[in-house]
């Protein structure tokens, strides 16, 4: 008897892991705290990549490549980076192996120490700024807009497929500027395309804001974010721009001539998003069953599976299935004919319902006869007979309504778990309900802290939209102008 899946309801945490494996999309490596991407997953993930790398284009943006491994003494050039991720970082210290003299294997080689320790990079602002002292020399070079897909390495005592990882793969972006204010509005930029591209391609709704101080990058003046809620009530953060000020053109000495001729410090942003995009996008829209993927983002959106008795049914249904290719793949959507015979359709229905392929197609003798489909949708499960003259145009109508009804879906259950409270006894009540908790906070690190500290919540983000509002702390009484938007989080 096949094991039965463990649902959300009975064990959210462990209802994720066996998905992820259960669709193919990854599984744990030999190396502690690593993940192998398989083919399924990849191919999702590179849709992503593909997507989002045309909007980095289309913003100006170009893509080049930085070392794996960065000289320690360049974390040491600015203090709060490196205080900020000296815990993560995997050092090289050697460059040799040598087989060790009584036969059991190799061994580093003593001789072969490093004169200086090379950081397996956890983030590049500090290689990259290195070179843009070299490239930067007036006004004329500036702005540097600069992106690279890249893989990186958090040394992470908890790990969790795709959510949290020792490496990951990612892509960051670093760019120079002339003046504050385009920096600011670099950083903010990309926070709209990080939330365009959530909320069109993943159908998952964000909340773009800004970081307490406590909760910024390492190095930044200003932190911006999207956050998300996952179907645990949980937030995951999706992705993040930091306006980085002056602080690493200072640290690595990166100054540029204005018009006048007089030198000036640059100022520079970095923003990022990772393969953590694919947990986020398992955990907002999958269920019992299975994934549950937006058409944009699956690798095949349709499948047909034929159902026959004899081979001349077969034949009858491979000819028209071949017709239906041809007509989808001429309006660019990616359709999957299995008619493998190893596997009997039931078998197939529940693999590429596990898989999140957005729509089923089965086609029986009786289909044949009265020239129709069964046409199967993954978001509702609802089953329906359609004319097959004529199919590809509604299927081309129906992935764009499942899109958008994964998006409805998710922004109305976001809604429904949002509330708002006054007070820090009904607060610490509301925050184990999960969910976002809209509350007012005296803006210092200490209560934040404290809130941390006895509920295990956070502040998500102070959001760009939140109406000025006077108020009280719900700890402390203090005036506060704003709400801010408290939850646990992956």
């Amino acid at each position: 008897m096949a094991q039965k899946n463990t649902t959300r309801e009975e064990d959210y945490s462990k209802w994720y892991n066996e998905l992820v494996y259960r669709a193919d999309l990854a599984e744990h490596s030999d190396v502690r705290g690593c993940m192998i991407i398989k083919p399924y997953g990849y191919a999702i993930w590179e849709k992503m990549k593909d997507l989002l790398d045309q909007r980095f284009k289309e913003t100006g943006h170009s893509n080049a490549y930085f070392p794996l491994f960065i000289p320690k003494s360049y974390l040491s050039k600015e203090a709060s980076h490196v205080e900020g991720f000296a815990k993560e970082c995997a050092v090289v210290t050697h460059y040799r192996l040598k087989n060790a003299e009584d036969g059991s294997g190799v061994i580093v080689d003593p001789d072969a120490k490093l004169e200086e320790e090379l950081i397996v990079r956890p983030t590049s602002e500090t290689i990259i700024w290195n070179s843009y002292r070299n490239w930067i020399q007036s006004y004329r070079d500036l702005p540097i807009l600069i992106n690279q897909w890249a893989n990186v390495v958090r040394w992470e005592m908890r790990t969790r497929l795709f959510l949290r990882t020792a490496e990951f793969l990612w892509q960051e972006g670093h760019t120079a500027h002339a003046t504050k204010q385009e920096a600011i509005e670099e950083a903010e930029k990309m926070l709209d395309v990080y939330a365009e591209f959530a909320e069109n391609c993943m159908a998952m709704p964000v909340i773009k804001g800004k970081k307490s101080e406590s909760e910024r990058f390492a190095g930044a003046e200003e932190t911006y974010c999207i956050e998300a809620m996952m179907q645990d009530g949980k937030a995951l953060q999706a992705g993040t721009s930091h306006f980085l000020g002056q602080n690493f053109a200072k640290a690595f000495d990166v100054k540029f001539a204005d018009k006048e001729g007089k030198l000036e410090y640059v100022w520079a942003t970095s923003w990022g998003v990772s393969t953590r995009l694919m947990g986020a996008l398992i955990m907002t829209h999958s269920d019992d069953e299975g994934l549950v993927l937006p058409p944009i983002l699956a690798p095949i959106q349709v499948v047909g599976v034929p159902i026959y008795r004899n081979e001349d049914e077969l034949k009858a249904i491979d000819s028209k299935m071949a017709r239906l290719a041809k007509e989808l793949k001429e309006l660019g959507i990616t359709f999957k004919y299995d008619n493998d015979d190893n596997r009997r359709p039931g078998w197939k229905f529940a693999e590429y319902e596990c898989k999140g392929v957005p729509i089923r197609l089965a086609m029986g003798p009786r289909d044949l006869e009265e020239g129709k489909v069964e046409l199967a949708r993954r978001d509702t499960k609802t089953k329906e007979s359609k004319d097959f003259d004529g199919i590809a145009h509604y299927i081309s109508a129906l992935l764009v309504e499942i899109q958008n009804n994964l998006f409805v879906k998710a922004k109305t259950f976001g809604i429904n778990n949002t509330r708002s409270v006054e007070h820090y006894d009904i607060f610490k009540k509301e925050i184990e309900k999960g969910g976002f908790i809209k509350a007012h906070w005296d803006g210092t690190k200490e209560t934040e802290a404290k809130i941390k500290e006895e509920t295990q919540a956070t502040i998500r983000c102070i959001a760009l939209d939140e109406p000025e509002e006077e108020g009280r702390c719900m700890v402390t009484g203090n005036p506060s102008p704003r709400r801010a938007i408290f939850a646990k989080a992956y």
